[in-house]
């Protein structure tokens, strides 16, 4: 079993074996002991703009067990390392009828991966296209064509991240982690990812990675259906019998809702079927965009042109009262993007490559919002998302994005845009509080003001707002029990964002893959 040494501090750009060396050196070990070792963890220390530096934390594996239980018990900065997987603990009960997973994005893509390598064949209906087709329709939409309301930014192969800056960081703290980073390295992510302490794979290598993982899937015996949306249910005794998918019955024994937080026609459906939604918060806003050369120097200071540091990027928070205002899904070198769904309504959300070499960085700036804001009921912070995208609609007759600069916005002034917006087909300027609440806008120019004191860019007058930001997570909870079945369901799995159990694509992967353990310990595989 490997140990791990922590808070190895060295220069920005030193090579991984002489940290490696450098490890070994503080343990006092010699070169014939260690059977192995690798960077673990890395990350940039730029508190302090004259001593940037990488802090490192390496894993040795040594060759006598015996020197690896001393060092862990001698030394608080070194720790035993003990890799998770998913434990497939399968029932013997029988069932007639297949898995039906609805939704391939991170969360049903990794319960169908788990499921197909453990022999149960999943059905997945996806509503969207497969990636490439996908693509071709929101490369359309963007350049001023028709909306697809099935295949865009939220529907389709890969799910909502495929356009997205591809991020792989999380708060969960879940031991699948790890596992989940090495099966993205398997399917083609760059290795970074296992060691950066915010890795990201960006919009254009995720789109390569979700092919072939579905490859993979159809190797193991899995049918992925494109342009196939869960339309209902038959059920007997609070248990699914049949999935309905373009008039189509299927045999089903299990039935996993890993629809993403934008499917609100069947959030509709679930509700007139007796499914237990409720209410959830999630947050509102816009997009802000600055320079990332503003970024940077705000981040490093005079260091900000030296190659070695990575593009630079931020997260920052506001609280006043129950209040909250804060920067999310930060996209370096990237883009503002039309991200809407439903016809007749304007959303924006934000994308980079691999390589972050666009000339903007944008990031959401949003405002909490829970049940006291919106109307009651299950949907009602549905309804008051849609709203808001209906009303910048209406602003700008199309599906142009509302925008205005950050010197307008704080107090009216006639600032020219200091920086080329991103978004197309293109932005109006028009007033971004046009489209959103009051209340929102004002919890928004005073995060703006206290984020001016922590980062010089916010202080640009000319920065630009693109409105709105409406899909920071699901407006719904699917409620489920102990079990991880929907209540009054026995073999219906809600998982993912858009059930309300998950915040990005880590999250929603984990939360995909102990889907699939909860199904695997229920029943056994369907023969073939």
């Amino acid at each position: 079993m490997p140990i791990i040494l922590s808070n190895i501090k060295v220069p920005v750009g030193t090579p991984h074996g002489e940290i490696c060396r450098s490890a070994e050196k503080t343990l006092g070990l010699k070169a014939s002991e260690v059977a192995g070792s690798g960077i673990y963890r890395q990350s940039l220390d730029a508190r302090n703009r004259a001593d940037i530096h990488s802090v490192c934390s390496v894993m040795l594996r040594l060759f006598s067990k015996k020197r690896e239980i001393t060092l862990s018990e001698r030394r608080k900065d070194v720790r035993y390392f003990e890799e998770t997987e998913p434990e497939a603990k399968i029932s013997t009960e029988k069932r007639e009828g297949r898995v039906v997973i609805a939704g391939f994005g991170p969360a049903g893509m990794f319960c169908a991966l788990l499921l197909s390598e453990n022999g149960y064949r999943p059905i997945v209906l996806e509503r969207g296209a497969d990636v490439d087709s996908r693509e071709s329709a929101v490369s359309g939409f963007w350049r001023g064509g028709v909306l697809d309301e099935n295949s865009n930014v939220q529907f389709g192969e890969g799910g909502a991240g495929t356009f997205s800056d591809g991020k792989l960081t999380t708060r969960i703290g879940d031991p699948l982690c790890r596992y989940i980073l090495k099966r993205f390295c398997e399917f083609g992510a760059p290795e970074e990812i296992m060691y950066l302490s915010k890795p990201h794979v960006g919009t254009d290598k995720l789109r390569g990675i979700v092919k072939n993982l579905r490859a993979r899937v159809i190797e193991n015996g899995g049918e992925i259906r494109f342009l196939s949306r869960l339309d209902g249910f038959s059920m007997s005794g609070g248990r699914i019998t049949e999935a309905i998918s373009g008039g189509e019955h299927i045999k089903t024994s299990a039935a996993v809702l890993a629809i993403g937080h934008s499917a609100r026609d069947t959030f509709e459906m679930l509700l007139k079927n007796g499914v237990c939604l409720e209410p959830k918060a999630f947050s509102v806003g816009a997009r802000i965009e600055h320079l990332q050369s503003d970024v940077d120097r705000s981040l490093y200071g005079k260091t900000s042109d030296e190659l070695s540091l990575p593009k630079g990027e931020y997260q920052l928070s506001y609280r006043n009262g129950d209040r909250a205002a804060y920067t999310f899904c930060m996209c370096p070198g990237g883009e503002v993007v039309a991200a809407s769904s439903e016809a007749g309504g304007v959303v924006t959300n934000g994308m980079s490559g691999f390589l972050r070499n666009g000339e903007n960085a944008n990031s959401a700036l949003v405002v909490s919002v829970d049940k006291g804001d919106f109307p009651a009921g299950a949907l009602g912070g549905m309804e008051f998302a849609r709203k808001i995208e209906r009303r910048a609609f209406d602003l700008t007759k199309g599906y142009y994005a509302p925008a205005e600069t950050v010197g307008s916005f704080l107090d009216g002034g006639s600032d020219k845009p200091g920086v080329a917006a991103t978004y197309r087909p293109g932005v109006e300027l028009c007033g971004i509080e046009k489209a959103l609440p009051d209340f929102v806008c004002n919890a928004m120019r005073d995060g703006i003001r206290k984020f001016s004191r922590e980062m010089e860019c916010f202080s640009n007058r000319g920065a630009l707002l693109t409105a709105p930001e409406t899909r920071t997570s699901s407006p719904v909870r699917i409620t489920r029990g102990e079990s991880g079945s929907a209540l009054g369901f026995d073999n219906l799995y809600p998982c993912g964002e858009g059930a309300g159990y998950a915040g990005g694509i880590m999250s929603a992967a984990a939360d995909g893959l102990r889907t699939a353990m909860r199904i695997m310990e229920t029943f056994a595989p369907t023969e073939r």
